[in-house]
């Protein structure tokens, strides 16, 4: 397990992150260049060696419902993994919402089911099953409708966009 001052030292080493100082000793980390309403990468890092950097755009990392990893016991190599898909996921290099938008705009019935994001990161999935469209928030059901074309619109007009991430 890294200390508070090598995950310093790490955010650190980052030049597009600025360091904000909080309550009680905590520390956050900012991508004030993030396409998105998310700039905090890293939250809350404390002396006693939790912290969480934010994973909300990426399927690979199990995330609180805010989005966030906690990164208390993650090595150096993990940690600036972490962070570089981070801050690629919020840069201009990943998707603009603009860009997120007008895929939504694909025919409904052509395209397939799969992982919905809004522009707060929050994540819908939208899976076949027993010939019907199913909507689930994490693991709870959200929504059921008989065509694809009617769960596309849907879930386009509560603001959420396929994901290609």
């Amino acid at each position: 397990m890294l200390t508070f001052e090598q995950k310093l030292q790490i955010m650190d080493s980052y030049p597009e992150l600025t360091r904000k100082d909080v309550s009680l000793g905590r520390v956050n980390y900012q991508y004030e260049q993030s396409v998105h309403d998310k700039k905090t990468v890293a939250f809350h890092l404390h002396p006693n060696g939790n912290g969480y950097v934010y994973a909300g755009l990426l399927q690979e990392y199990d995330f609180d419902e805010k989005g966030y990893v906690n990164i208390r016991d993650f090595s150096e190599e993990e940690l600036r993994s972490l962070l570089d898909k981070s801050i690629r996921s919020l840069s201009a290099g990943g998707k603009k919402p603009e860009m997120q938008m007008e895929q939504a705009s694909i025919p409904h019935r052509d395209s397939p089911g799969g992982i919905w994001t809004d522009d707060n990161g929050a994540k819908l999935t939208l899976k076949y099953e027993d010939d019907l469209w199913y909507i689930y928030s994490g693991l709870n059901l959200e929504m059921v409708f008989e065509t694809r074309e009617e769960a596309g619109e849907y879930l386009t007009e509560e603001g959420f966009y396929p994901d290609k991430i």
